[in-house]
């Protein structure tokens, strides 16, 4: 018997200023999976967050969120979305971790009138997933890039999301600690059974941790298991590239990101 299916694109293009920016994408996500959506700068990986957030409108195709239409999809607060500039916080910003993860639940409380018990035990628990409780006085300011980008998935699993969309969460993240970055993420992903997508740079990194791949560079140009995509040789990777790719070294220090701008 197969997986429930948390997300399913079906023939989804979309054009911006006349160019092609997706071409008939297609991706389903059981239940359960750690996706990997890779690919280079402007391949439209925002893009298609966009349409599965339902903030930008295919021209084309279909996305089903739940087994529902995400344009009549109403329960948002199963869905957590963590942008790639939540952690810009300048360290003069006067909230508190504790405080800033408690937002995540205006929608449920209305403004924290009734700041109860349970609530704070959400807001804890949040933290405590993120591996972040000693920080919960701290000013958020005061933080590494990092750690605010944990805070900020904390802030969104307050609200108990089954999928949660991260976007390049490890910009900004020095190396030595992406790998317990990522382990937190598989906690996430395996011991509170979240799906996840992360949306990555970094695939050599991270796919002993992901159940799933998908490479897309306007169209999907592989789907499949992290076990599958861990076969593929560089050389068919570089083809859809256009370029060498060094990314799929496990020892990976002395690899650069794209000339450094993202």
């Amino acid at each position: 018997m197969s997986k429930e299916t948390i997300l399913e694109v079906q023939n989804v293009s979309f054009i911006y200023d006349h160019q092609p920016v997706l071409e008939d994408i297609n991706l389903k996500i059981p239940k359960g999976a750690f996706l990997a959506l890779v690919g280079p700068n402007g391949s439209g990986k925002s893009t298609l967050l966009k349409c599965i957030l339902n903030i930008l409108k295919p021209r084309q195709g279909n996305i089903e969120i739940f087994g529902k239409d995400v344009r009549k999809f109403k329960e948002w607060s199963k869905v957590g979305f963590v942008s790639q500039k939540a952690n810009s916080f300048n360290s003069g910003f006067p909230a508190t971790v504790f405080e800033i993860v408690s937002t995540g639940l205006v929608s449920k409380v209305g403004l924290l009138r009734f700041f109860q018990k349970e609530h704070k035990q959400k807001v804890m628990d949040a933290i405590k997933a993120v591996g972040m409780e000693e920080f919960k006085d701290r000013n958020i300011g005061e933080l590494s890039g990092g750690q605010q980008q944990r805070i900020f998935i904390a802030r969104a699993l307050v609200s108990e999301p089954e999928l949660l969309i991260l976007d390049e969460p490890t910009v900004g993240v020095d190396a030595k600690n992406v790998q317990t970055f990522y382990s937190m993420l598989e906690h996430l992903n395996k011991d509170l059974n979240i799906t996840l997508i992360l949306v990555t740079h970094d695939v050599g990194t991270v796919t002993d941790k992901v159940t799933h791949v998908a490479c897309l560079n306007k169209h999907i140009h592989f789907h499949g298991e992290a076990s599958e995509f861990d076969e593929l040789k560089t050389k068919d990777f570089s083809q859809f590239y256009g370029h060498e790719v060094h990314l799929l070294n496990h020892d990976h220090h002395h690899h650069h990101h794209d000339g450094g701008h993202h």
